[in-house]
């Protein structure tokens, strides 16, 4: 899969003369509603003989919209949306920079540049999806704009129990801790992509060693608390019981952002300063703070054999 990075005004070009079949959107998360779309571009793809795209935006509009006050948690991080659609069969990805200059930009102009400039023969998008200064082009003015060189696919909203399946929607379960609704919306489990690094090592003193993952940047943690997952390293995944919290027992003041602690069942061995990744199962329990240690290590205990049960069936 090709990657291409495209800013206006000063990087506009791309190095070859391929037609595309191309999927609009910033596609956070790639849920089923995203994939419907990507894959109804796959399919035209197909059917014209041309190569299939999808064009996204970094960072994310409202971002930059809000002047850098709304700090937006990614669920799909790029280099896991590039996974992902690499995995998906997408023969091209465009990354446009999404900054106040691309966002001033009328709609034909967005149009010009961005769409008929790169040799696309067909678009398709959500029956949301906007684009231009203010968001002042739809999907309809998409068609209009043409001028015959491509043509469109309006994708309609694509529900679950009747609510518009929406990364926002998916956003707000993960920060309830209802891993289980996100995964069910997402098409497959929640995963984040981190790197293992050095920690206090209280869960080996403890009996019960983890491994401490560093988040890649910008993403986004489900709620504090205690959860069943899969740990992948290396291409192997093992089942572990994971706590996402500040571990209020120890009472260290230093500890003020959420960690990623996973206790692989299992497993002993050197996972320092690899890239893993941990997919969530099933919310366990709440984070809570303890009155001794004897008594946080029994409910570790416990944890760990409902992880094992509920691992054990999904």
């Amino acid at each position: 899969m090709k990657v291409f990075e495209l800013s206006y005004p000063d990087n506009m070009t791309i190095d070859n003369d391929e037609e595309y079949s191309l999927a609009i959107g910033f596609f956070d998360g790639l849920h089923k509603g995203h994939q419907t779309v990507i894959t109804k571009a796959i399919e035209k793809a197909k059917e014209l003989s041309i190569r299939s795209a999808v064009m996204t935006f970094n960072p994310h509009p409202s971002h930059v919209l809000g002047g850098g006050k709304n700090k937006i948690g990614y669920i799909t991080p790029f280099e896991e949306k590039k996974r992902l659609l690499e995995n998906m069969g997408v023969d091209a990805v465009f990354v446009v920079k999404f900054d106040m200059q691309l966002a001033s930009l009328k709609p034909n102009e967005f149009v010009d540049l961005f769409i008929k400039s790169l040799g696309v023969k067909h678009v398709t998008a959500g029956f949301d999806y906007s684009f231009g200064s203010k968001g002042a082009g739809k999907m309809e003015d998409m068609k209009k704009l043409s001028d015959g060189v491509y043509e469109t696919t309006i994708v309609g909203k694509v529900t679950d129990n009747a609510d518009k399946i929406s990364s926002t929607r998916i956003r707000k379960l993960l920060s309830e801790g209802n891993v289980e609704d996100a995964s069910l919306l997402l098409g497959r489990n929640f995963r984040l992509i981190g790197t293992v690094v050095g920690g206090e090592k209280k869960g080996r003193q403890l009996g019960f060693p983890t491994a401490n993952v560093l988040p890649s940047e910008g993403s986004i943690l489900p709620e504090n608390g205690v959860y069943a997952v899969r740990f992948i390293v290396d291409g192997t995944s093992m089942n572990g019981v994971c706590n996402v919290g500040v571990k209020p027992t120890f009472n260290n003041p230093e500890v003020k952002s959420p960690m990623v602690e996973v206790h692989i069942l299992d497993y002993d061995g050197d996972l320092y300063g690899k890239e893993v990744a941990v997919e969530w199962v099933k919310h366990i329990r709440q984070e809570k703070k303890f009155e001794s240690i004897d008594s946080l290590i029994s409910q570790i205990e416990k944890d760990k054999e409902m992880a094992i049960e509920i691992l054990a069936v999904s």
